[in-house]
């Protein structure tokens, strides 16, 4: 493809000339494209929108000089608009370009990862196992999305994710019970699938090369986020180990040495963070 430039063109962003710059298909704003409006239904929306509102700012007022709590605004908001993070929210804010690990790698270490690809959002069955799959169908799924990043030295390369799913909050909480008390986290046959692509550190990160995980279900929001991490150079990983373990103190295995168990809960626990934030804001009433 040519890249040059024409006359009287913008220049590119910056992030066209990284070391680790993604290609167009995975620099989207966001995961699923939005289709161009028709003008005349745009008017008609618009009209029906200003009567919308007058009815619900109504129906509203109604409810809060009633008491009525189930009616009032932001009932269950977090999983209303949760569940629709996948495509409401840009792909860079649920999956940044970077992310900083202050303190996350061993011996509390600092780290720095950088995104090399972006997976289009798809359904469960194109990045789970059957079986997590199978486990994960009590809450349903809504989306998967997926992108992969790398550590600052390019020695490793990890798979972070997020499941939307259809369940309620008792649903979410009987699930992630489900996961504390079976310790189901834990289980190989249960660990996600990478992503890997082509042209990137992480083309050859196929499952074979899987060396820790984590999984976590969240009860705020109707998401499950996991993360699976390997060595980049490709090598094949007898004996994974779930990141937990990886990071126990005393841990003498080859991937908890790498400190491969570490990205793995890293970049997890930074995705978990920004999406909690991001539901937050989106859902705080103004004073």
């Amino acid at each position: 493809m040519d890249l040059t430039p024409r006359p009287g063109a913008a220049p590119p962003p910056p992030y066209a000339h990284h070391p680790y710059a993604e290609t167009p298909a995975e620099t989207t704003t966001r995961l699923r494209p939005v289709k161009a409006r028709n003008p005349a239904r745009t008017v008609a929306a618009a009209a029906c929108a200003v009567l919308g509102l007058g009815l619900v700012g109504g129906a509203v007022t109604g409810s809060w000089l009633t008491g009525d709590s189930a009616a009032e605004p932001g009932a269950d908001s977090a999983y209303t608009v949760g569940r629709s993070a996948w495509h409401d929210v840009p792909v860079d804010t649920l999956f940044p370009r970077t992310l900083k690990g202050d303190g996350a790698g061993p011996g509390a270490t600092d780290r720095v990862w950088t995104r090399v690809a972006v997976a289009g959002d798809a359904g469960c069955a194109a990045g789970l196992d059957p079986l997590l799959l199978r486990t994960l169908r009590p809450v349903g799924c809504e989306r998967l999305v997926r992108a992969t990043y790398t550590d600052a030295t390019r020695s490793s390369v990890t798979t972070v994710g997020m499941v939307f799913t259809e369940g309620d909050t008792e649903a979410m909480g009987a699930l992630d019970t489900r996961f504390t008390t079976q310790h189901l986290a834990a289980r190989a046959d249960l660990m996600p699938r990478t992503y890997p692509a082509a042209g990137t550190v992480a083309a050859g990160f196929g499952e074979p090369q899987r060396a820790s995980w984590t999984v976590h279900v969240l009860t705020e929001v109707p998401v499950v986020v996991f993360a699976v991490s390997g060595f980049a150079d490709g090598r094949t990983v007898a004996e994974p180990q779930p990141a937990a373990e990886a990071m126990a103190a005393g841990a003498t295995t080859a991937v908890a040495q790498a400190g491969i168990g570490h990205e793995a809960k890293g970049l997890a626990d930074r995705v978990e963070r920004t999406l909690r934030r991001t539901v937050t804001d989106l859902t705080e009433k103004p004073e």
